[in-house]
């Protein structure tokens, strides 16, 4: 049974989650590692994922135990404070109910040139983690000439 402190990191990382649309799915596909980019929404304390079916990678994840990902590491700095959130669980086909796909709202229409074919999954998570980076010096770009 989960902790008191475990609870409190999942339910934190769901909040998170929540406020991004997109993230990143890891597991291997032929012995290599690689990661996806994926829609999210969360419902009743699962992740439900929509990517583009063209490429394959929906089929290295489906039955498999998959990590999910995202962040706002671009969007803020760490002087105002960032997040990232992993999720670690089984990932499943589904097919989204007409509420579920609602969440999602549109997706593209073309993903590298092809039309945007979506396939939907859905991770269980067994394993929550949030990392947060607060303080510090803010980066200045600089060009050199």
């Amino acid at each position: 049974m989960p902790s008191g402190d475990q609870l409190q990191d999942e339910r934190l990382a769901f909040e998170l989650l929540g406020r991004t649309d997109y993230g990143r799915v890891a597991t291997s596909m032929r012995a290599l590692p690689f990661l996806a980019a994926a829609r999210h929404v969360v419902v009743d304390g699962r992740i439900l994922l929509r990517m583009h079916k063209g490429y394959g990678y929906h089929e290295a994840c489906i039955g498999s135990v998959v990590a999910y990902g995202a962040d706002n590491l671009s969007a803020e700095t760490a002087r105002t404070g960032q997040w990232t959130v992993q999720f670690v669980g089984l990932c499943e086909a589904i097919e989204p109910t007409t509420a579920e796909l609602e969440l999602f709202g549109p997706g593209p229409h073309y993903v590298d040139g092809e039309l945007y074919d979506p396939v939907y999954m859905r991770i269980e998570p067994q394993l929550a983690t949030v990392h947060t980076l607060y303080g510090g010096r803010q980066r200045q770009l600089q060009r050199t000439f």
